[in-house]
């Protein structure tokens, strides 16, 4: 039986596993091709995971935004493409939402005209960057929503 950490300032990939109740003996176990070993160096960030095995960790930890939190932090693509995405309740993703879609519906006929001709001219800069950043919102809303509904399908909460 693993003993308990004291160590402070832990990763992700090590508060993941504790809440999941998993000493690193157990995890390997459960994850199969990842030893203990491999998971102690992870999370003392002595190694950098691979894609496959936060899958793996994700998926055995109950805790899917270990994937968006490895594309947004350490994979180099990711990391200029891939916004994080933080953990809401599903009343907060839903009114975060329906304010983004509520203050786009009234900017969608600027869109149309800022479009319409297929280029974007100094003047219509400005309210094109607004409406873009209105928009980055709402996917971050989707983001979120889509990230909840794997965390209730993992806690079994909802099916597949």
């Amino acid at each position: 039986m693993g003993r308990k950490s004291t160590k402070e300032n832990k990763n992700i990939y090590q508060t993941s596993r504790e809440a999941a109740d998993l000493t690193r003996e157990a995890a390997s176990e459960l994850l199969e091709f990842i030893s203990s070993d491999r998971i102690e160096k992870i999370e003392n960030e002595k190694s950098l995971p691979h894609p496959d095995e936060i899958l793996a960790m994700a998926d055995c930890y109950k805790n899917p935004s270990l994937c968006n939190y490895y594309c947004s932090h350490e994979c180099p693509i990711g990391q200029e493409y891939i916004p994080e995405v933080k953990f809401k309740e599903l009343s907060q993703i839903t009114l975060e939402m329906l304010a983004s879609l509520n203050s786009l519906e009234k900017e969608k006929n600027r869109l149309i005209e800022i479009t319409v001709d297929g280029e974007i001219s100094d003047d219509e800069m400005h309210d094109f960057e607004k409406i873009q950043e209105q928009l980055s919102q709402i996917s971050l809303a989707i983001d979120s929503l889509q990230l909840w509904v794997q965390k209730a399908i993992a806690d079994g909460k909802i099916a597949k």
